[in-house]
């Protein structure tokens, strides 16, 4: 009898033990994520290869730099946008291209094999990017607005803003498993301005990454040296010599990413003083189709605003 007994609380001790070890887990896992200790994975669409690159860049430097995890994705392969080669040759040298900047900065880089200038809404692409959000398990996607003078572009916008709200939905694209809640979506700025301007909801200074972004950019040859001067009528201009063409290239209005009036109130409201001596950056609006973060969410994904602003009374975006 005394056998049994001591067997029986032996084996009641052992179930106590595992119990606490599994409670104790479980509460140092919770605690942990809600640290903010997990990275935080971004996406981020453009029609071309160079696109992400341009309105995201120097974003995507500051999040790698900090440990996070980053992909572009390019819905096409690129293949019209030169004046004197195309086709697969073209596509080949794009994807090497942007391959090249994912490189220079430490992020991966995808070109999704649909052709340049005809690109459509098509319920295939949609899936295409339905799979890239949840394959990456996206906490912040970002693409261009819906409205734009190339029509890539704005189907790339439309594409994304319809992926937004499916990509949490179990009976479509089943072959990935939806995502637990929707990731905040962004839009990249903008000068269009029908039928709406963009608004600068979120605002980061880049000018510590700057020489870093024009490296990036500088991968990207035949677009920046070739196909967008020759478009302007601007093709003499470009130097011959390499660190020339840098130094060109940064006064490139897409390249240079100029901070712009309309951008300050909200660049000084989350960097304070600072945002004074700012004259690089990057703005991204935030879209009514994904998560709608508090104050305090947007400084938890947006891990790059000084200390001294935070303890500033901020207003919360709802």
């Amino acid at each position: 009898m005394l056998n049994l007994l001591k067997r029986t609380f032996s084996a009641l001790y052992c179930v106590w033990v595992v119990c606490f070890m599994s409670l104790t887990i479980m509460l140092f896992s919770a605690r942990v994520s809600l640290a903010g200790d997990q990275p935080i994975r971004i996406i981020a669409f453009g029609a071309h290869p160079d696109d992400c690159d341009q309105g995201a860049g120097g974003l995507a430097i500051k999040y790698a730099a900090h440990g996070d995890k980053v992909k572009f994705v390019s819905l096409t392969n690129g293949d019209a946008g030169h004046q004197s080669q195309h086709g697969e040759q073209l596509a080949k040298r794009r994807r090497a291209e942007a391959q090249e900047a994912g490189r220079r900065i430490g992020i991966e880089y995808e070109v999704l094999d649909n052709h340049d200038g005809k690109l459509l809404p098509t319920l295939e692409v949609r899936e295409q990017v339905i799979r890239e959000i949840r394959q990456w398990k996206a906490d912040v996607v970002i693409a261009p607005r819906p409205n734009d003078y190339h029509p890539d572009h704005r189907y790339t916008g439309v594409l994304v803003q319809d992926a937004s709200y499916m990509v949490i939905v179990p009976n479509l694209v089943t072959d990935y498993p939806p995502l637990a809640r929707n990731p905040l979506f962004l839009y990249y700025s903008d000068r269009f301005t029908r039928p709406q301007p963009f608004r600068a909801d979120i605002v980061v200074s880049i000018d510590d990454v700057f020489d870093k972004k024009i490296d990036m950019l500088d991968a990207h040859v035949s677009q920046f040296y070739e196909w967008l001067p020759w478009t302007a009528g601007k093709l003499e201009q470009v130097p011959k010599d390499p660190a020339e063409r840098k130094k060109w290239l940064a006064t490139w209005p897409s390249a240079a990413r100029e901070l712009q009036p309309d951008w300050r109130q909200t660049l000084e409201t989350r960097y304070g003083a600072q945002a004074a001596t700012t004259q690089h950056a990057e703005a991204f609006e935030i879209t009514e189709y994904g998560h709608q973060p508090s104050e305090k969410e947007i400084r938890k994904m947006f891990p790059f605003f000084p200390e001294m602003a935070r303890a500033e009374g901020l207003p919360v975006i709802k």
